[in-house]
């Protein structure tokens, strides 16, 4: 009897571990009529995002675009929250109340994708310069399946109950847009939400799966401008002047020596020196150099003692070198700075099970968390932490990710010039995606 039970055990495990494919659910039978009666509409709408992209805090036409799209869909619509921010309530009796979130910025890069609606806008950036302007992380996607959400939860009201709080978030790519519309209301001059829900394009995950993290997710991100003083001079009298431009090379290689001998190893942090910038000409030592840092961490604690660490060793390097303290470098922490995105396990657990018995079981696929940053977790850091999960949304055609890991072409990445998302499955599957899960956490 033992061993009977302990086989049955192993073929119980056994079935549990087989893919499965994607159930009848009644939400699933309610809301693909409808994604398939709305997705001529839907496609029109994400070919008008994609080729009028804005860059952050100009979002202006996307927003009215967006909130007229809820207006229609008979949400009630507060513009201009926290800038270019889109706010949108329906209420549907007594019970919780759901946020879902999407961005409306787009990124300076130059689209090389080769497709027919290519955008070909060219805009002014903040410092004046003529830069084109491209959705290269799917922010157009993004707003597409919100809308279409939208018009799903509005049009199966019978199946949820509660308050739902649709979001369009501008300023993302540089993480000011959440911070501002929290300061703005969000969580007091509207309901405030029990969970907050959004999606992210993945760009090696295959079109019509939807992909998951557990816990820390996205990184605290922190951008530094580090300007290291110097006492310039001529290039043939080096021992005459302070050289900034050494000073900043020695600096460089010091600031390694933070993760591979300060950081606990079993800590992710990332320390990254993007750009440095000093001196006119070959035989001239300049005043000073300019370093721009990305900082990344997980933990809070990790994220303190790698700043502290940063501040010790750029200044040290400089004493080291005989700077007067009269020229001690400047350090700024920059606007580009945010916490991390944690993905509270408990709601990530009940959305996943859930989304598994509608989408399928080998559609549902644990990816491993990345060192980008993303603004959302702020929404998890209020007061009331409320839960949060970002889940991603595949995005690429599945023979050109086999093909990949067969050591084919690589995969654009979010934010490359050639990324393009396969707009038909991914739409489709975010619609029916976010849809579920709202109902799911708003049901009856």
């Amino acid at each position: 009897m033992h061993k009977l039970k302990i086989i049955a055990a192993l073929i119980t495990s056994l079935i549990c571990t087989l893919p499965t494919r994607a159930a009848e659910t009644p939400i699933r039978a309610a809301v693909e009529p409808l994604v398939e009666k709305e997705y001529p509409d839907l496609e029109k709408l994400y070919l008008h995002f994609h080729t009028h992209p804005e860059l952050s805090l100009h979002e202006t036409q996307t927003a009215k675009r967006l909130a007229d799209e809820l207006r229609a869909a008979g949400y009630e619509v507060t513009e201009r929250v926290g800038g270019n921010g889109v706010v949108a309530v329906l209420k549907n009796g007594e019970g919780k109340t759901l946020l879902l979130r999407t961005e409306l910025d787009a990124l300076p890069v130059k689209e090389n994708t080769g497709a027919a609606y290519a955008s070909t806008v060219t805009t002014l950036d903040r410092a004046g310069r003529t830069v084109p302007v491209m959705h290269a992380c799917g922010h157009d996607i993004h707003l597409t399946c919100l809308v279409g959400a939208a018009r799903a939860l509005a049009a199966t009201k019978g199946r949820w109950h509660g308050t739902l709080i649709l979001i369009g978030q501008p300023a993302e790519e540089t993480v000011a847009g959440a911070s501002a519309m929290l300061k703005d209301g969000l969580f007091t001059r509207f309901p405030r939400p029990d969970f907050c829900l959004a999606q992210h394009c993945d760009a090696e995950l295959e079109a019509g799966k939807i992909g998951y993290v557990s816990g820390f997710a996205m990184a605290n991100v922190d951008s530094l401008d580090i300007v290291i003083k110097g006492v310039g001079g001529h290039g043939a009298w080096p021992h005459k002047t302070k050289d900034p431009v050494l000073i900043a090379a020695q600096t460089i290689v010091n600031l390694q020596t933070i993760v591979s001998r300060e950081t606990k190893p079993t800590d992710p942090a990332v320390v990254t020196v993007g750009s440095i910038h000093g001196g006119t000409k070959h035989n001239i030592i300049p005043d000073e150099v300019t370093l721009q840092l990305t900082v990344r961490t997980y933990k809070d604690e990790v994220r303190e003692q790698t700043l502290k660490a940063i501040e010790r060793i750029v200044k040290g390097t400089a004493l080291t070198a005989g700077v007067p303290t009269e020229l001690e470098p400047t350090i700024i922490k920059t606007s580009e700075s945010t916490t991390a995105t944690y993905n509270t396990p408990v709601l990530v657990d009940r959305t996943v099970a859930h989304l598994r018995t509608v989408l399928g079981n080998d559609n549902l696929v644990e990816r491993e968390p990345a060192m980008g940053a993303e603004d959302f977790g702020l929404f998890g850091r209020t007061e009331n932490k409320i839960p949060i999960f970002m889940f991603r949304l595949g995005t690429v055609a599945p023979e050109k990710v086999a093909a990949a890991k067969a050591g084919g072409p690589p995969l654009p990445s979010l934010h490359s010039s050639g990324y393009l998302p396969q707009k038909e499955p991914a739409i489709r599957t975010g619609v029916l995606a976010m849809t579920a899960a709202a109902t799911d956490l708003l049901s009856k």
